[in-house]
């Protein structure tokens, strides 16, 4: 059944390592344990990712994101902070990342977003993402994040009872899968501190996303992924879209979560210009307009962008080509009732990545 909900608590995998029922959850239905995985622990992948965006449209302000990584991919860790301008005059970015080999379970990242602390320590970066009741801290001191300068962030994302985005869907390889969380709509507050400068965040229209994953995955793979948040007509509304994650026949991960409550999404076309071949990097015309395009007609929005996050590492082995793109959403999106809700320069991100690790 296209778009199965589970709502029946179980351990995500089987004897044989696979997915016991695939589809999405609003919650984390599924146990995680990576005992269960019947996959070398070099193949093993779990990250936590925050994303949190200030539009400063609101108060007049400079538009910034700031987003924090933490992340065990069995063979190379992946530590990272982005510090991005979002103003359309002059936009830029700076993100630093630090590799690590073979980490292979050694971060200890936990079974379940709902509990448990995520630690990252060396010489030059000390990050930790806290877990407490209805709220998640991002701490992170980067002594020498450009040119010896120091990047420190003290964030707070409140988390009340809503629901969220989880998925867990098989590859086409046995013992192969995706079991992923999208947290929308946190109210974000506290700073960012770089180069002399403060960058603070205003819970009255600023919001967090964590992206929570843990999985094995096949070594090749190209995926989509689009994520924002912003207040509509008195609504919290934050919206989630992707494809490329394996074999999503059980489900998609295409979601609206509008004051708590999650609306299903059927397939979304991310509408790149001269994006003809999923597998094509260089094609794509990513500073164009966006035309995103639902199947259920529930997401037709226009996407304009501001800046392109384009990173690229070549590694032989380990290849990574990114384009996680920024702009502002504009549009119209249907809830389940057939309520209209219509998107107005939402300060989002959408991006288009190929990875071989």
């Amino acid at each position: 059944m296209r778009n199965h909900e589970v709502v029946n608590e179980q351990k995500l995998l089987d004897e044989k390592g696979n997915i016991r029922e695939p589809g999405w959850a609003r919650k984390l239905i599924w146990k995680y344990d990576r005992k269960d995985i019947k996959a070398p622990r070099f193949r093993i992948k779990e990250w936590d990712y925050y994303i949190v965006i200030h539009d400063g449209k609101k108060d007049g302000t400079e538009s910034f994101a700031a987003a924090f990584t933490i992340s065990d991919d069995g063979y190379v860790g992946l530590q990272s902070v982005s510090l991005l301008h979002l103003d359309k005059e002059n936009p830029s970015e700076r993100t630093q990342t630090i590799l690590n080999v073979f980490p292979m379970g050694k971060l200890k990242l936990p079974p379940s977003s709902d509990k448990g602390n995520v630690t990252y320590k060396d010489k030059k970066l000390n990050m930790q993402f806290i877990k407490t009741e209805e709220q998640r801290q991002i701490k992170c001191a980067y002594t020498d994040f450009s040119k010896g300068k120091l990047l420190t962030a003290d964030i707070t994302l409140q988390q009340p009872d809503m629901d969220t985005m989880v998925i867990a869907t098989p590859w086409e390889e046995n013992a192969h899968f995706y079991y992923n969380q999208k947290i929308n709509c946190m109210k974000a507050s506290g700073t960012v501190f770089y180069d002399g400068k403060t960058y603070s965040f205003n819970p009255e229209y600023d919001f967090g996303t964590l992206d929570w994953g843990r999985g094995v995955w096949t070594y090749d793979n190209t995926w989509y992924w689009g994520n924002g948040n912003a207040v509509v007509d008195g609504h919290t509304v934050g919206f989630n879209i992707g494809y490329g994650f394996g074999n999503t026949s059980a489900a998609s991960e295409n979601i609206l979560i509008v004051d708590g409550i999650a609306h299903k999404l059927d397939d979304v076309d991310f509408g790149i210009p001269n994006d003809p071949d999923p597998k094509a990097m260089d094609g794509p015309e990513y500073n164009s307009t966006w035309k995103m395009t639902s199947s259920d007609g529930r997401f037709e929005v226009t996407f304009e962008p501001i800046l392109d996050r384009f990173a690229k590492m070549d590694f032989k082995v380990i290849v990574s080509d990114q384009h996680q793109v920024f702009g502002r959403m504009n549009g119209k999106i249907t809830l389940d009732d057939g309520k209209v809700l219509q998107l107005d320069d939402v300060l989002c991100f959408a991006e288009k990545v190929h990875n071989r690790y």
